[in-house]
């Protein structure tokens, strides 16, 4: 350790002298005594007296060109005892055209935006950004280099007014929707923000330089604020919800009551609590036919796993939907005459997260989530006894994560997760040092993790440890940038407890090289083109298991159409050691190119269009795959909007696992067909109501031509003497009708139409019709739910006790 650990610290020693960011602006902020009524029409007096912040530069796309004369942006900020108000003029010399879509809560849509970006601490760590649209809309988020979360939702109050000399917005951000120190003066970090839709052009008041790898810290200040005090932050927000759901089954009601609490320990730190969870209206899952080995992976939908979850994803070591997921045992019978029933998806009880950081930059963040004990159901079909066998006991999940942040643009974390299952069930544990290490001017970054996996196997003495580390290396700013890394994967290591992990006992190395523009030219707004070199091998064998070469290149024109091509080639032949089923077995890939052209008209236009054409050739006879997306989406109106999507992909000849025979592996050439179909329509009354459909079918079959069986070398030959059907035709339906009303503030009513149905079988019929039909006869689910959710600050009722 003692020679790259000296060798990383010459790297930084070197490299450390760049330059660093660029002049801070200031802003004062003036205390004030009177009320402001956030009305959009700055009528108070008040304003006038205000300190101005006005000199907006571009962010995008012709990065630090002042905004011109008629765009004109000026905003002033007042602050009282309870909440800073924010006055923005947004000049346009021609309002008619400015673009106002309306949306839900935090969709930008098309529209035009102005923000304001907060970091209490001044750190250049973590903003707390809240933007509006000129049609009113509202979205916030808590941003950090890895991104903007959206599913964070603060209360706060703003309007906004369109005049003959462009908008007006006023905003009134309550000290309870920040973070901040005790301390009697206080210094924020500050930028504002403004979109001008129309022209596609982005524009920040303190210059945020695109040839700095990092945004966060390159903002003004705010000064002026004093004597204020954070206030309590403890919110309720109790829910009740009804469900009615009919299926051939019959028809079950259900009546669900639970609580959300969020309370602010300190200036620094909040506690998340849910008490009898509901998840009942969160998105569907988009399922497919999955034929390979590895799970199909699904996106987090539900509210408290989404929301400030930015420290508890060091690492990658948390699949959130481990919790409440699948149970971690399977039913089955050997029996013919018993059939055995398993259950989907397991309960949560209940669900706790801490996190903030301290003035110090040492980010804390514990998550703890509690699922019931499930049993799966056996029954014998000649009695038509049963018998209850637990499949997932009682079981805790926890994750701790201690990040610490320093330069304003560097990390140190140590992640752990733990999953402890009550009783003669499999516990695991999983730690990772993770680090992210960036020079002044963030240039240059050094990035890497080692991570230790813990298997107990109850009643297992070989126990399992493994091991994953990962190094990169490379240049991130400016015009050309690059990297190299390497990564090595143990055979014992297993995160799939609380985290997902789909390969391991490999090493890997890469090298990649892009070049950008980071100012518009006579053809392009942006343009990058990448390159990468990978290679990937298998431990014990040293084999191949992955070789690419990679260019991707991607543009903006200047009538903001976007345009990407890719082309991925696999030159030589590779080893599958997943899709055999069994341990150290593997088949040949072949070499193959990968290649796909994505369009993207400008969504300016009433009439907007995705093309998505794509397809691979290998070097084995007639094995191919082409699909084609479309996506044409039309807004008829400020308020309705529809999207449509449809996608065709067939492979030909595919080669892939089917059962096993013996001692024999099965393999089929098979033709592979899916086709998918989505909807979407919103409707919006005004900026707090909204009218939303979402209706998607999937269908996809694998017909087999011919079994084939693995060789020992990797190879394929041809079976005569299984004659299984093992053809798979699958087709899903999904459709929501949803209505959300924001009541009042932080408050909700929503209501839910869905109906579902799933059909698999091994027939395979190629007439659309009739696998709708097949879907439709027997299967569909109907569940018709209302939910409400009202949000209580303590602040605000504390003096009625």
């Amino acid at each position: 350790m003692g020679k790259p650990f000296s060798l990383i610290l010459l790297f930084f020693a070197i490299i450390s002298t760049f330059d660093s960011y660029g002049q801070r602006k200031n802003l004062q902020a003036k205390s004030i005594s009177e009320n402001i009524s956030i009305d959009g029409k700055l009528n108070e007096a008040i304003w006038n007296t205000a300190p101005v912040a006005t000199d907006f530069l571009m962010l995008e796309p012709d990065n630090g060109r002042p905004i011109s004369p008629n765009k004109k942006t000026d905003v002033r900020i007042l602050y009282n005892n309870d909440a800073i108000y924010v006055a923005a003029i947004l000049y346009d010399d021609e309002p008619q055209k400015i673009l106002k879509e309306l949306t839900q809560r935090d969709n930008f849509g098309t529209a035009d935006h102005f923000g304001i970006f907060i970091n209490g601490f001044n750190d250049g760590q973590q903003d707390f950004r809240f933007f509006v649209s000129s049609s009113g809309v509202q979205m916030d988020c808590l941003a950090t280099e890895g991104g903007e979360d959206y599913s964070w939702d603060a209360i706060w109050d703003s309007e906004v007014s369109i005049t003959e000399y462009g908008w007006v917005v006023e905003m009134k951000i309550p000290y309870a929707a920040l973070r901040f120190s005790n301390d009697e003066k206080q210094t924020w970090g500050l930028n504002f923000y403004r979109e001008i839709k129309r022209d596609r052009q982005k524009y920040t008041w303190n210059l945020i330089d695109m040839k700095i790898g990092a945004a966060l810290p390159q903002t003004g200040q705010l000064e002026g604020i004093e004597n204020i005090k954070p206030p309590t932050r403890l919110f309720f927000i109790p829910y009740s919800s009804f469900y009615v759901e009919n299926n051939k089954e019959g028809t079950d009601n259900k009546f669900k009551a639970g609580m959300d609490i969020k309370y602010g320990i300190n200036d620094s730190f909040t506690l998340d609590a849910i008490l009898v969870p509901d998840f009942g209206q969160t998105k569907y899952d988009n399922v497919v036919l999955n034929l390979g080995p590895f799970e199909q992976q699904f996106n987090e939908n539900r509210p408290f796993f989404t929301e400030g979850t930015d420290l508890f994803n060091k690492g990658n070591l948390l699949y959130s939907r481990r919790i409440g997921g699948s149970p971690s045992t399977y039913l089955y019978s050997s029996d013919e005459n018993v059939i055995a029933s398993n259950p989907s998806t397991v309960n949560l009880i209940n669900a706790i997260k801490i996190s903030g950081r301290t003035s110090s930059g040492l980010g804390i963040g514990v998550l703890n989530a509690v699922t019931e004990k499930t049993y799966g159901t056996l029954r014998n079909t000649q009695t038509n006894e049963t018998n209850r066998v637990v499949v997932e006991p009682l079981t805790n999940y926890n994750i701790l994560v201690l990040d610490q942040r320093f330069n304003q643009n560097s990390s140190v974390a140590l992640v752990n997760t733990n999953v402890t299952r009550n009783g003669e069930f499999r516990d695991a544990n999983v730690s990772a040092l993770v680090y992210d290490l960036n020079t002044k001017n963030n240039k240059f970054n050094l990035t890497g993790d080692f991570k230790y996996s813990y298997i107990n196997e109850y009643g297992d003495n070989d126990n399992l440890n493994g091991i994953n580390t990962a190094i990169q290396i490379g240049k991130k700013g400016g015009k050309w940038r690059y990297n190299t890394g390497a990564t090595y994967v143990s055979k014992e290591y297993d995160a799939n407890d609380l985290g997902i992990t789909f390969i391991n006992n490999f090493h890997s190395g890469y090298v990649n090289l892009g070049y950008r523009i980071l100012n518009p030219n006579s053809v392009f707004n942006t343009f990058k083109i990448n390159t990468n070199y990978y290679a990937e091998f298998q431990n014990t064998t040293g084999r191949l298991q992955k070789g690419e070469i990679n260019i991707d290149f991607t543009s903006t024109s200047i009538k903001n159409d976007y345009y990407a091509i890719s082309v991925y080639i696999s030159p030589l032949e590779t080893y599958d050691f997943y899709e055999a089923r069994v341990n150290e077995r593997f088949v040949n890939l072949p070499k193959n190119v990968y290649s796909s052209f994505y369009f993207s008209s400008n969504y300016n236009r009433k009439f907007a269009l995705d093309l998505n054409p794509y397809f691979t050739v290998t070097s084995e006879e007639n094995r191919v795959s082409y699909g084609l997306k479309i996506a044409p989406r039309y807004r008829f109106s400020d308020k309705l909007l529809m999207n449509y999507m449809i996608e065709a992909y067939n492979q030909n000849s595919d080669r892939g696992w089917v059962a096993f025979d013996g001692d024999a592996i099965i393999f089929a050439e098979r033709d592979r067909r899916t086709l998918t179909n989505e909807l979407g329509l919103k409707y919006s009354m005004n900026p707090k109501m909204t009218l939303n459909l979402a209706a998607r079918h999937y269908w996809s079959y694998a017909e087999n031509n011919q079994y084939l069986t693995l060789q020992n070398d990797g190879s394929l030959t041809s079976n005569s003497t299984f004659t299984v059907n093992k053809n798979s035709n699958f087709s899903t339906w999904n459709f929501d009708l949803s209505y959300s009303w924001w009541f009042a503030p932080g408050s909700q009513i929503s209501v839910l139409y869905r109906n579902n149905a799933t059909d698999s079988r091994t027939e395979i019929d190629r007439r659309l019709g009739n696998n709708f039909k097949n879907l439709f006869n027997n299967n569909l689910n109907n569940i018709l739910s209302i939910s409400v959710r009202y949000f209580i600050d303590y602040n605000s009722i504390k003096n009625k006790f």
